[in-house]
């Protein structure tokens, strides 16, 4: 009882910690339990004067340090990174001591937000650019393709880069300015074929054509000088990015590919049989592509980081929303079916089929009411306020998590931008 009533004082950074030695001996084979031992002495910093041993150690970290021994449950201070509480726990000997579940669940949340980040590419333009030029300096490939192969993919991709850079840019924005104003002028294809009049060297001359024939010709030709441009731009960008995989997998990117299609099908399809007439009228859906198109003038602007945080927050959540898609899929079915066949016999109904009946429920889970297809019998309208209500709480119940997950990541990317601009800085 004595031995084990033994105090031990511990100078940690200059504040003392006071304990029983028996405490110390929780964890055996540990920096502290060996300070119970009788050679521990002559062995660690003593201050016989004192009775005390001293360690240069953070005297913030240590008092969880102590707890752990006295509870046997280890937490993380507050406002303390995992990699330096990991430090501590190593100079102590305390080998892979477990976490309690709270700071666990908040440590690995944070550590998982971080390589989120920087697994998905959220790193400045400067710092790919570094990387490549450092690659092609080890290489030491003095090759024309080595020399011009950053400038001009940096000429037609960074407005920012250089003065000819930002030329490109403005010439680009113009361009598709302008091929959207043919777009709003004229939305339906310039030519009209002749169902009446189809030989088989049909061509160009042999079509009826619409009242305005010279001013559709003439908006068909601008249009194509302004797809010869994006042509022009989109194979330069295609040969001289670093990174062809990453480059065909952009979304912009395949949108330019695509915009591409309208104008030279049509001047292809001229040539050809009318036969092929069915094609143009799906020409329109791919020259909407040129609204998309204009998403480049956020190159122009420095996009918030806000905007930036917002498709990490999705991507990581996209387990929880397949969930709530296959909830919101079974709602639709099971409140279709069920007003349908209260509905049925009522010779008044608007549910002239499931698929009415289905679109009715997708309606109304999502709270718009359109009131075109609505339940007319009592049976019927209850069903349509339980729908209602379900669709209510099956949307408003996954916000937390969004809310939660964007704030963690919308954080860590603060912390990021802080960082960077303190490097900056010196």
């Amino acid at each position: 009882m004595e031995a084990s009533k033994e105090k031990i004082v511990l100078n940690v950074g200059g504040r003392r910690y006071e304990t029983y030695s028996s405490t110390l001996k929780t964890f055996p084979g540990t920096k502290l339990c060996q300070l119970t031992e009788p050679q521990a002495q002559a062995v660690s910093d003593y201050d016989p004067n004192a009775n005390e041993f001293f360690f240069d150690r953070s005297a913030k970290l240590f008092g969880d340090v102590l707890n752990y021994y006295r509870t046997r449950h280890l937490h993380c201070p507050a406002g303390v990174c995992r990699a330096l509480w990991e430090e501590e726990l190593a100079f102590w000997g305390i080998p892979e001591a477990q976490l309690a579940p709270c700071c666990w669940v908040k440590l690995s949340h944070t550590e998982g937000l971080q390589e989120d980040l920087d697994l998905r590419g959220n790193n400045d333009d400067t710092n790919e650019d570094s990387l490549t030029l450092l690659g092609q300096g080890e290489r030491r490939d003095y090759h024309w393709w080595a020399r011009w192969q950053p400038k001009m993919w940096a000429l037609f991709e960074k407005p920012y880069s250089s003065a000819g850079a930002m030329c490109l840019m403005v010439v680009s924005l113009l361009f598709n300015l302008g091929i959207l104003i043919l777009f709003f002028m004229e939305p339906t294809t310039y030519i009209e074929f002749d169902h009446y009049n189809t030989t088989r060297d049909y061509n160009i001359f042999h079509v009826a054509l619409k009242p305005s024939l010279q001013k559709a010709i003439s908006l068909l030709y601008v249009e194509l000088f302004c797809i010869l441009w994006f042509t022009f731009e989109f194979f330069m960008r295609l040969t001289f990015c670093p990174d062809k995989k990453k480059f065909l997998t952009n979304l912009l990117n395949v949108t330019d590919f695509l915009s591409l299609f309208p104008v030279y099908t049509e001047l292809f399809l001229t040539t050809h049989i009318s036969e092929m007439l069915d094609i143009l009228s799906w020409l329109g859906f791919f020259r909407v592509l040129y609204i998309v198109k204009l998403l480049k003038i956020f190159k122009l602007l420095e996009t918030p980081l806000m905007l930036r945080v917002l498709p990490f927050t999705f991507r990581s959540i996209l387990k929880e929303v397949f969930i709530l898609m296959m909830i919101f899929t079974f709602e639709i079915l099971f409140f279709g079916a069920l007003c349908y066949h209260a509905e049925l016999h009522r010779p008044e109904t608007f549910f002239d089929g499931m698929i009415s009946s289905f679109y009715w429920a997708a309606i109304t889970l999502t709270t718009v009411g359109y009131g075109d297809t609505y339940a007319i019998s009592p049976f019927g309208r209850v069903i349509a306020c339980c729908a209602a209500i379900c669709g209510m709480l099956t949307i408003i119940f996954p916000l937390p998590i969004f809310l939660i997950k964007f704030q963690g990541y919308y954080a860590t990317a603060v912390m990021k931008e802080k960082m960077k601009s303190n490097k900056r800085s010196h």
